[in-house]
């Protein structure tokens, strides 16, 4: 009894070390994103506050001999990639999942070359679609070759996700409805899919976080067109500018934005289900 205080409190400080380590970039990233411009790398201490290279991110300042952020176009491409691969992961992973609930001849050998595709280094995916494109003869886009090995590289995450949530779930819902005889089709869109939809939101945000961050499944896959980290690595592969930081933050913002979003559908999905529950106990 006298050692859980101890492990208690060891416990304690190897997570509060963990967050500072997690964490203690992002607020060096900030701090540093509001040094004074137009001139110069990162500098600390920061002897002017200004905003200037968020203005500059935006071209809301004069020009300078530091390049703007190749935003715009690559970053409407990435987005648009990203919801694409999102939505095209998530219907696979849940069909796929749904086909596993019941055992097939040869399940074992599909469920391995499914997770093979997060499995296989990105480099060589991305390699072997680019020698695959040149031996073939089309073009190399981000919307055709890049949209492939996205989907390849974020499919056995939606996946696996829904094969979680299948393996919980209980078929005498369903059952149920069959026996009143109500379709298939009915039973999934009125029944499973409002059960399943808080393991939908993950394998959403998993596909569409891993998507719009990929870099060595795209670097060899896409053509002239660019997404955000294969432009902004071109940009900045020699100095990094305070702009980049200045992004950053914004990016992180972006990305708590959207788990305030996933959090929101998440409790509204988890009290309708609760409220479905109550209903059919009174029934």
């Amino acid at each position: 009894m006298e050692r859980q205080p101890i492990l208690r409190g060891l416990l304690t400080g190897w997570t509060a070390l963990f967050l500072v380590f997690l964490y203690s970039p992002m607020v060096v990233l900030a701090i540093l994103s509001f040094q004074s411009g137009p001139e110069g790398g990162p500098q600390f201490p920061i002897e002017h506050w200004s905003i200037y290279w968020y203005r500059q991110l935006f071209n809301l300042v004069p020009a300078s001999s530091v390049a703007p952020l190749p935003l715009g176009g690559a970053l409407l491409r990435s987005l648009a990639l990203a919801l694409t691969t999102m939505v095209v992961s998530t219907v696979l992973g849940t069909m796929t999942a749904q086909a596993f609930r019941r055992h097939f001849r040869g399940s074992g050998v599909v469920f391995y070359l499914v997770v093979l595709g997060m499995m296989v280094p990105g480099v060589l995916v991305g390699l072997g679609m680019a020698l695959t494109a040149n031996y073939v003869g089309i073009d190399r886009t981000w919307w055709g070759t890049v949209f492939l090995v996205h989907v390849v590289y974020t499919y056995p995450f939606s996946f696996l996700v829904m094969l979680a949530i299948f393996n919980r779930f209980d078929r005498s819902v369903e059952e149920a409805a069959w026996s009143l005889g109500v379709s298939p089709v009915t039973t999934f869109r009125r029944i499973t899919f409002p059960l399943i939809f808080p393991g939908v939101l993950s394998s959403m945000l998993f596909a569409f976080t891993l998507s719009y961050d990929e870099f060595p499944r795209t670097l060899f896959a896409s053509g002239g067109d660019l997404t955000l980290p294969l432009a902004i690595y071109g940009t900045f592969s020699v100095e990094i500018h305070p702009n980049l930081f200045a992004f950053g933050v914004l990016t992180t913002l972006f990305s708590f934005a959207l788990l305030a979003v996933y959090a929101t559908l998440m409790t509204l999905s988890v009290r309708r289900a609760r409220r479905v529950a109550v209903q059919e106990e009174i029934a």
